[in-house]
């Protein structure tokens, strides 16, 4: 497992993030037409997601702090394609509600 420390945490939980909002995409695509293509497919890279956020434990076991620095990535990557991909509407009180989400994500990281 050693070698899974020749990338830095930061990267993996970097790329862990980009397969969550690919397998966001693809559910929305999936969503929008449902298909046994797209069912497996979006299994497969939510899998991959999940695969490379354990090496991120293995530099820093710290769940609390690591898990909400993911939840926070992957918060801004959904907002990103639901609303310029997707052109999705979100209210006034929503926005506040995110930007409200994201500030509190963003402290809890803080050291």
């Amino acid at each position: 497992m050693n070698f899974l420390l020749y990338i830095p945490a930061l990267a993996w939980l970097l790329i862990s993030a980009l397969f969550f909002a690919c397998g966001e995409f693809l559910s929305k695509l999936w969503g929008n037409n449902p298909s046994i293509t797209l069912t497996i497919l979006v299994v497969i890279v939510y899998a991959f997601g999940t695969l490379s956020w354990l090496p991120v434990l293995l530099y820093k076991n710290q769940l609390a702090v690591m898990g909400t620095a993911w939840l926070l990535l992957a918060t801004i990557a959904t907002i990103v394609i639901g609303v310029l991909v997707f052109h999705e509407k979100i209210s006034t009180l929503q926005g506040f509600g995110i930007v409200m989400a994201i500030i509190a994500m963003f402290l809890i990281n803080t050291h």
